[in-house]
């Protein structure tokens, strides 16, 4: 490696040129950053004291160890996206200087072309000072050639030329400008692949620009370790059409999410959004993967990718060819299952592969948002379904696969459960569906349900029938009876209660009947929701009622339950016991044979299974084991009581007694940084207590970046 201080300007015209390597991010930078850069230069201009300004580094890989003097282009490992900024700036103050004018020595309209934008010896490319990457590099060239945009033109760029040309009209002394630019100052970092980590030197980069993003960082790590002419190739292959199917817009806001779905479906871990990275690099290095390859693992991503393009809306491939698979898939998506889409790209893989057909596959995914919208009714907790999903398609028979995931729907428990048809119906009933997020949800898909011909609800709006004024007038009042209050604070947002018009302030607190009667209402609308209304002459609490019973009907078949056969329910209940089975007992532990012991384990036992009907007992070897997702709670048998270790940090533990150590750093058997000895039955229920906090701490530990 060697570094120099040197003038950014003088970089530029020295350099023969450079050029952004295929595996770095395209041009990312907004606004915010570009303002950030303008007022620096702006700020260093205006100053006269000020003779220099640090802007950062630029570090590219070159042949030998001078820095910006060979004629071979430079690549650039860091300082792109500044580097892209100048460009663009100066490309702007060419375009807005007059012919002939030179505000500041070497600002002309000629020598700022000439030296910092194009080369006049070389011709194409190689007459460029600069060229990004495939995505941005037409527009760029455009923008320095002063030609027409290309069709698909990249946003970042022509945004940022807009942008600084109407700052530069904005100027009262473009001499300011060019005083600034002439000030800037970078560390020029010339590295030798034959003596540097490229990769490594990259990682350890802080910019001061926009922060990478954990697919840019993949990308390099996929790509800047391989010989740029297999860059280029599996580049061309595979990241590419990644790239092209997600669009500019998606794939900036979606791919660090495709990544975290895929690396779920392939490890079975569910990564924070920000560790996606390196939870990247020890899939690729692990397993199958290290020993496919590369391009293997490139190819399994870009398959995927296309998968999830299709599942999403927004991106720039066209959606999935089977519109009732599109449908749902929108559905889906607006309903925010998120954290299902690990598991919907197994569906999805397993679907092109034969082994799930289109109706099977349309059946499982409406189950998947009968699952969710009918937890969300019932006011069960989704901070849960990450892990749920995570681990949904291991347990599958998948020669039977949809009577096998009805099964493992209907087996699913306590938190976890699909709630049941008199659920679902109870909750309908009584609960808040107008200020709960999902309103628009399922009031669309009420009307629709069964339609061919669409009706986009987007363009009506909520009307409560019973109005919400509590101060209604008389005729409300005299048609609910004495007890108005009362069934107006308990029916108002519930489902009988609601529907759609498009004549939402011409009804008011009108009467029923005139809301029934009046141009456009209920009897003449077309909407199915308001069917029923038209033939009414009241509206009461009996009519609420009766109208909830009658959508809560239609709601059972919109968001079925899962009806497995008896077989698939047999198998998967015999595969849970084979699974968990041991052949080992409690009278393995020879300290269980102890009378006191065995005593105070037997009670211990039956308090932590009674915890939860998920808690399951796995006898091991060394201790015995409680688990719900995974341990919680590992029992080892002693001479004088039962050492037990739970499966949490010690910081978070409520141990009012100070009976728990924090045994982080201590080898010991069993799972978890928490463990206390219980020598006395009156010590069971304490420690119970503790277990449940491991329980309930296991329950609820998952990223909340979800859902529903």
């Amino acid at each position: 490696m060697k570094a120099n201080e040197a003038k950014l300007l003088q970089v530029i015209q020295k350099a023969p040129q450079f050029v952004i390597p295929i595996y770095q991010r395209t041009y990312a930078w907004t606004e915010q950053e570009c303002r950030k850069l303008w007022d620096d230069v702006i700020r260093a201009g205006s100053d006269a004291e000020m003779q220099m300004h640090f802007v950062g580094s630029v570090v590219y890989i070159e042949d030998g160890l001078s820095t910006a003097t060979e004629n071979a282009p430079l690549l650039v490992i860091d300082g792109q996206q500044r580097l892209t900024t100048i460009t663009i700036l100066l490309a702007a103050l060419r375009d807005a200087l007059e012919d002939g004018a030179e505000p500041v020595d070497g600002f002309s309209a000629r020598k700022i072309e000439n030296r910092y934008l194009r080369d006049p010896d070389e011709d194409g490319e190689r007459s460029f000072k600069l060229l990004l990457t495939r995505s941005d590099r037409l527009t760029l060239k455009a923008v320095v050639a002063g030609t027409d945009l290309p069709d698909v033109e990249s946003i970042a760029v022509t945004r940022a030329y807009d942008l600084i040309s109407k700052w530069i009209l904005g100027l009262d002394d473009i001499k300011v400008l060019c005083r600034g630019l002439s000030k800037l100052i970078v560390v020029d970092v010339a590295l030798s692949r034959a003596h540097d980590n490229p990769q490594l030197i990259f990682e350890s980069m802080n910019s001061t620009g926009r922060q990478l993003s954990q697919a840019d960082l993949i990308r390099n790590f996929v790509l800047m370790g391989e010989p740029p002419q297999d860059q280029t190739r599996l580049y061309e292959s595979y990241w590419h059409p990644m790239e092209a199917a997600f669009g500019q817009g998606a794939y900036a806001d979606e791919f660090d999410m495709f990544m975290r779905h895929y690396l779920t479906y392939r490890t079975g871990s569910i990564p924070r959004i920000g560790d996606v990275y390196e939870a990247f690099k020890i899939h690729a290095g692990r397993g199958s993967a290290a020993a496919n390859g590369i391009e293997a693992l490139l190819r399994d991503l870009r398959d995927h990718a296309r998968r999830y393009c299709k599942m999403i809306p927004g991106t720039a491939q066209a959606g999935e060819s089977d519109l009732a698979l599109r449908s749902a898939f929108s559905d889906l998506r607006e309903l925010r299952v998120d954290t299902a889409f690990p598991w919907l790209l197994e569906l999805f893989e397993d679907h092109e592969a034969g082994l799930l057909s289109a109706a099977d596959f349309l059946t499982i995914l409406r189950l998947v948002e009968s699952y969710v919208f009918r937890r969300v009714v019932c006011g069960i907790p989704t901070n849960t379904l990450n892990k749920t999903f995570a681990s949904f398609g291991r347990v599958l028979d998948k020669s039977n696969y949809l009577d096998s995931v009805k099964a493992h729907f209907t087996t699913l428990l306590t938190y976890r459960r699909f709630p049941t048809d008199s659920e679902f119906r109870r909750e309908l009933r009584s609960r808040d569906l107008y200020n709960m997020r999902q309103r628009s949800f399922w009031l669309r898909r009420f009307e629709n349900h069964g339609r061919k011909e669409r009706v986009m609800v987007e363009d009506y709006t909520i009307e409560h029938i019973l109005p919400q004024n509590p101060e209604l007038p008389k005729g409300w009042r005299d048609d609910l009876g004495p007890d108005w209050v009362q069934i107006q604070e308990t029916w108002l947002h519930t489902m009988g209660n609601l529907t759609l018009t498009g004549y939402n302030s011409e009804y008011r607190d009108k009467p029923f009947i005139k809301k029934r009667d009046m141009v456009g209402g209920f009897a003449e609308s077309p909407l199915r929701l308001n069917d029923k209304l038209g033939q009414l002459d009241k509206w009461d609490e009996d009519a609420i009622k009766d109208r909830v019973k009658h959508l809560a009907k239609k709601a059972m078949k919109i968001w079925p339950a899962p009806d497995p056969s008896d077989a698939a329910l047999a198998q998967l209940r015999d595969d849970g016991r084979e699974a968990t089975q041991s052949n080992r007992t409690v009278d393995d532990h020879q300290h269980l044979s102890h009378p006191p012991t065995r005593a105070l384990f037997d009670t211990w036992r039956r308090e932590v299974m009674a915890l939860d009907p998920s808690v399951t007992e796995e006898i091991l070897k060394l201790y015995v084991a409680y688990k719900a997702d995974t341990n919680f709670a590992d029992v080892v048998p002693q001479a004088r009581g039962l050492r037990i270790s739970f499966n949490m940090p010690f910081n978070d533990v409520v141990d009012p007694r100070k009976l728990c150590r924090d045994v982080s750093q201590v080898g010991r058997w069993g799972n978890g940084e928490v463990e206390i000895l219980i020598e006395t039955s009156n010590q069971i229920a304490y420690g119970i207590g503790i277990a449940r906090q491991a329980l309930e701490r296991q329950m609820a530990d998952t990223d909340t970046t979800d859902t529903a």
